[in-house]
């Protein structure tokens, strides 16, 4: 079922694809002014994206490459304290692909002595997401992306000491 389930959306995928080009034939072969137009803001768009994705890239290539679970479990344990927020913080910003996967390694580290604080700071700013970065800017402004994201980094702080709070009066 799960085969299917990728083969339907790899199918969906080409299809949505396949009904814009044809929409933008039609377009082009329909009102050709129009479509110069619509090409023109396509283009437009592109060139203002092309430097906050190359820093985006830039930034997740370089957390892959020096970041590893060693490295998180060492300076997120239990003397941490300012160090450890900042790498749960940024590491939570720069973190990609599904959260699912992130499961796994939290519990392990959580094994490994890192606070509940910590790991929900991370979790928290997971909702930032830098490959959204350039639409964020373009729909809302360098001023309000800024002011939004300094807002979410602050207050994953809390949020984590809060989280932990919770989770030790359970226990």
């Amino acid at each position: 079922m799960k085969k299917e389930t990728k083969k339907k959306n790899k199918k969906s995928k080409w299809i949505f694809l396949g009904v814009v080009g044809i929409v933008y034939l039609l377009v082009f072969f329909l009102n050709k002014e129009q479509f110069y137009k619509i090409s023109l803001v396509f283009v437009k768009i592109i060139k203002q994206m092309i430097p906050i994705f190359s820093i985006v890239i830039f930034l997740m290539f370089i957390l892959n490459y020096f970041v590893s679970n060693e490295f998180l479990k060492k300076h997120m344990g239990e003397g941490s304290s300012i160090k450890a927020w900042v790498i749960a913080i940024v590491a939570g910003v720069l973190s990609i692909g599904p959260i699912y996967m992130w499961y796994p390694l939290m519990k392990e580290l959580k094994k490994s002595g890192v606070k509940d604080r910590y790991i929900a700071a991370f979790l928290y700013n997971r909702g930032i997401k830098l490959q959204w970065l350039p639409m964020l800017v373009l729909y809302f402004s360098w001023k309000f992306s800024i002011v939004l994201l300094l807002v979410m980094l602050i207050v994953s702080i809390p949020q984590g000491i809060i989280t932990e709070q919770l989770t030790q009066h359970k226990k």
